[in-house]
């Protein structure tokens, strides 16, 4: 069993910052990627970022690229992502989640089988 917990959502204003934290307890393994993903209102649950626990490479959807930055404490067994440059269509309820490194592509929901509940960031305009 793998437990997720996010922190570090609220509201902010366009063109700011946010950190977004994700403690993982539990089984931890190297052999774990960890995921962001974000889900807004009327639309389906999208990627974001991952990370591999093991050697921190990283992939990004192409709307965060250069925006958002993920990182992983492994002493703190805490997965992070950093939030620049905001925008109103960054709103979304923001959920970590944790895959096997080899089940299958970061990038899509069904390889990752524990999932946090779940974080809100609000962008206003």
């Amino acid at each position: 069993q793998v437990q997720l917990v996010e922190s570090g959502g609220g509201l902010m204003q366009a063109g700011g910052s946010v950190r977004l934290s994700c403690a993982v307890s539990g089984r931890t393994s190297s052999r774990y990627t960890m995921g962001w993903f974000r889900q807004a209102p009327g639309k389906e649950r999208e990627f974001v970022a991952s990370i591999a626990w093991s050697d921190g490479s990283t992939d990004y959807a192409g709307s965060v690229k250069g925006r958002f930055t993920i990182s992983r404490d492994n002493a703190k067994n805490t997965v992070y992502l950093q939030m620049n440059s905001l925008k109103p269509e960054d709103t979304a309820v923001y959920s970590c989640a944790v895959k096997l490194v080899y089940a299958g592509s970061s990038y899509a929901e069904s390889p990752y089988y524990y999932w946090g509940q779940g974080t809100q960031v609000t962008v206003s305009s």
